[in-house]
């Protein structure tokens, strides 16, 4: 990748980690790039996989995270430090993100598998499998992969798996379509990826491969996670719970 490019985009992200809470344009953006704002958005794109617009949700969101377990500000604070002006849009959004409200993620920090649990049949249709081998940096520690519609960890599933180790994985029941897997493993004792700097950090693996056309039967996808970069959209769904799992469960 150019790195030119690269330095640009990494400035507007830094933009975005420090003003989280301003009314951002996409003109403010270009203009800290220094790209035309048309430029701007298909680099942006290009390079993270996301439109900036909802990169800056993502860290938004992240340091809405990070709030609600380190303060005890309240949920309305937040939603407004954080650029919402609504504290009911910003409870929705946090919600389909994260898996918990807000209220909920302050207690408990993580979705369970059974919070999970059924996405696959909320899609309908024929299913498939896709299945694989995953490699990390981590090599004793639980990763989970999962089936999004987009190239960020947000939302539920469409299928997912926990494995103990890097190894071989099976997703069952992928509904027929356009995907994306995303896998996360992490450090031991490093389960609350909130208080992970946004830099990037090595004790968070990601991989993320896609889109995937799934038809009817058995797909390949390999995951070869590497340490997650500042260029990297941040994880919202909370795994804390899951991700600290051991191979003593299997």
């Amino acid at each position: 990748m150019d790195d030119v490019i690269e330095r640009a985009v990494l400035r507007v992200i830094e933009s975005m980690q420090e003003n989280h809470g301003e009314q951002l344009t996409i003109d403010d953006m270009a203009r800290t790039a220094m790209f035309s704002k048309f430029h701007f958005s298909r680099v942006f794109q290009r390079v993270t996989g996301l439109s900036p617009g909802r990169f800056l949700s993502a860290v938004r969101l992240r340091e809405a995270k990070r709030l609600l377990v380190s303060t005890s500000l309240s949920i309305t604070h937040i939603s407004h430090q954080v650029g919402y002006s609504s504290v009911g849009t910003f409870s929705s959004r946090f919600t389909h993100s994260v898996g918990l409200s807000p209220s909920r993620y302050r207690q408990f920090m993580s979705v369970t598998a059974e919070d999970l649990a059924g996405g696959d049949r909320a899609f309908g249709g024929p299913a498939a499998t896709l299945h694989g081998v995953v490699t990390s940096p981590l090599a004793d520690r639980p990763v989970f992969a999962g089936v999004f519609p987009g190239q960020i960890m947000e939302g539920r599933p469409a299928s997912f798996t926990l494995i103990g180790r890097p190894g071989p994985y099976v997703l069952e029941n992928v509904p027929k379509g356009s995907w994306y897997v995303i896998a996360q493993s992490v450090a031991e004792s490093r389960e609350d990826a909130v208080h992970h700097p946004p830099q990037g950090d090595a004790a968070t693996c990601i991989a993320r491969i896609g889109p995937i056309e799934v038809g009817g039967g058995a797909e390949r996808a390999d995951l070869r996670l590497r340490p997650m970069s500042a260029l990297d959209p941040p994880v919202l769904l909370a795994l804390r719970d899951l991700l600290a799992w051991t191979d003593t469960h299997t």
